[in-house]
């Protein structure tokens, strides 16, 4: 059974806010009411120091960049009782075990970016805490995939055994480029591990969103933000807004509705309106024929509604003589034929 189920939408969906505040708590404040105002089942930040994420010497603008957008332990709180008081899932990537140790209470979801899918320390804290944890797969091999989740196995079978490990099909690249996307990752990852796969998206608009709902994504990842213009980070320009969320959840659902199940029958709609018999053809007389005649091509029609010897057995008809004068266009019954 999985454990990424939406009580209100079609599928899982994660409103990723990231780096979208740029550091500044208010706006941060912001973007998570506005996510919990869109509907989404869970409102996602990242909890980081920059010198605990990247090297002061290898890449120094990196850690300023980084350091610039931090924002403090008890502002991160403030974020998770708002989600928390608002009946809405916290989730957060953490990306150093300081810090997983203290958000851990107030995540109720891990997320494993597609950055840290090697990272194995940060990893078995998780899996320590016994609860789901979402792994993006963007610039993984499927071997890589693989690993991890055989790791993931080997600390804790019950992660592969009861669903409580999800794969988000992900490309690192910000836009994605449509060529890039490789939406048929999904239905391979179902094959390959037989888990719950989602989709995270990098991409402009929401046409690889719905075309992930469509292939059978189970968890859907998008970037969030309130408004796209005036804006410089690049995060900003891959994610939706409030409206956008709304409205690309709603036209999931209707998709949903299109794909209805994988039982092939008779809807009901087909049923109420007769449809099976009037649309379908019976075998009826062509002209008049005599009791004792022989059933040929020539005397012999498939005509509509459905109602004595279905169309398909007409060949077996076919020389048998029959049993009672038939008019012209007159159902032919098994008992008329001998």
């Amino acid at each position: 059974m999985s454990k990424f189920l939406s009580k209100k939408n079609p599928l899982f969906f994660v409103a990723e806010i990231g780096g979208n505040h740029e550091g500044e708590f208010e706006y941060a404040k912001r973007l998570t009411q506005l996510a919990i105002d869109s509907g989404a089942d869970a409102v996602k930040h990242q909890i980081y120091s920059g010198d605990k994420l990247v090297s002061r010497v290898e890449s120094p603008d990196r850690n300023l960049h980084f350091k610039k957008f931090e924002l403090t332990r008890e502002q991160y709180i403030t974020l998770a009782e708002m989600c928390r008081e608002a009946d809405t899932i916290f989730m957060a990537s953490v990306w150093d075990i300081e810090r997983l140790a203290w958000a851990n209470p107030y995540i109720t979801i891990h997320k494993v970016g597609s950055g840290d899918v090697t990272a194995f320390p940060l990893i078995k804290y998780m899996v320590g805490t016994n609860k789901p944890i979402i792994l993006s797969t963007g610039l993984c091999t499927l071997d890589e995939v693989r690993r991890t989740v055989e790791y993931i196995r080997s600390l804790n079978q019950s992660y592969i055994v009861e669903g409580k490990l999800a794969l988000l099909q992900c490309t690192t690249a910000y836009p994605c480029p449509a060529e890039d996307t490789n939406l048929n990752a999904i239905p391979l990852l179902k094959d390959e591990f037989g888990l719950p796969v989602g989709y995270s998206d990098h991409t402009l608009g929401t046409d690889a969103a719905l075309s992930a709902a469509i292939m059978g994504a189970e968890i859907l990842e998008m970037h969030f933000t309130d408004d796209r213009k005036g804006k410089t980070f690049r995060d900003h320009f891959v994610s939706i807004t409030l409206d956008e969320t709304r409205d690309l959840l709603e036209r999931i659902r209707k998709v949903k509705i299109l794909q209805g199940s994988k039982v092939k029958k008779p809807t009901p709609a087909e049923i109420a309106a007769d449809h099976v018999r009037s649309f379908r053809r019976s075998i009826y007389a062509s002209r008049p024929i005599a009791k004792g005649e022989l059933l040929t091509n020539k005397n012999l029609a498939i005509l509509r509604p459905a109602r004595g010897i279905p169309a398909n057995e007409y060949d077996t008809l076919l020389g048998r003589t029959a049993t009672r004068d038939i008019k012209e266009h007159e159902l032919i019954r098994r008992e008329d034929v001998a």
